[in-house]
């Protein structure tokens, strides 16, 4: 990708963030980077390839890392350390978090690929829960659905957290990342066995603190 496109996606993305994607307009993009909307066009021909190569842009590693899954080494610090590099890197691209809901339904493309990669995230974290249970470091499902269910928990708070966020913070620090880290990795904490526990408590200790 020339210099140029990539210029016009990192504004664009900063424009997108803080004022949101319905929001910003080709012209406002252009006025941004002192050339005009005809300049802009020969790049991007409509503000909705921007919105796909920036999106495209951000999952290309989480796609990445479904693929390298079954290779990991896997563990609660792996899982920690995997959830705060998704979040961090959710964060600089917020604006499709905040307006999710639109812009799936708005661009086909974005729609088609975010629920083939949903399926694809719940196989995933179902090959993650069996790895854990092998290790014993989570619990055995105690009842046949009991797994699917918390995939789809773990899920959507990946999926809503940003949002969330921005209905009472929108300070993105990284104490309030860790936080936000610890929480979703404290969905599995009911699921844990005695060993998962102590791993817990090890990766987590400010939890435990008297």
């Amino acid at each position: 990708m020339s210099k140029t496109k990539n210029k016009i996606l990192d504004v664009s993305r900063a424009l997108f963030n803080e004022f949101g994607y319905s929001q910003v307009t080709i012209r406002m993009i252009a006025l941004k980077l002192e050339m005009s909307s005809g300049n802009l066009n020969y790049h991007f021909k409509k503000r909705e390839e921007i919105l796909e190569a920036l999106y495209f842009e951000m999952v290309s590693v989480f796609d990445e890392r479904i693929v390298a899954l079954p290779k990991t080494e896997l563990s609660l610090l792996q899982v920690k350390n995997d959830i705060e590099q998704s979040m961090n890197r959710m964060v600089v691209y917020k604006f499709i978090w905040t307006d999710l809901f639109n812009i799936l339904r708005a661009n086909d493309k974005i729609h088609t690929h975010f629920y083939k990669v949903h399926k694809n995230r719940l196989a995933g974290s179902l090959f993650l829960f069996n790895v854990l249970c092998s290790k014993a470091v989570m619990k055995p499902a105690s009842f046949q659905k009991e797994y699917d269910v918390l995939a789809e928990q773990f899920i959507n708070f990946g999926n809503t957290w940003i949002y969330t966020s921005e209905l009472y913070h929108k300070i993105y620090t990284d104490t309030y990342i860790k936080n936000q880290v610890e929480s979703m990795l404290g969905l599995l904490y009911p699921y844990l066995t005695q060993k998962g526990l102590e791993e817990f408590k090890r990766i987590v200790p400010n939890w435990f603190d008297d």
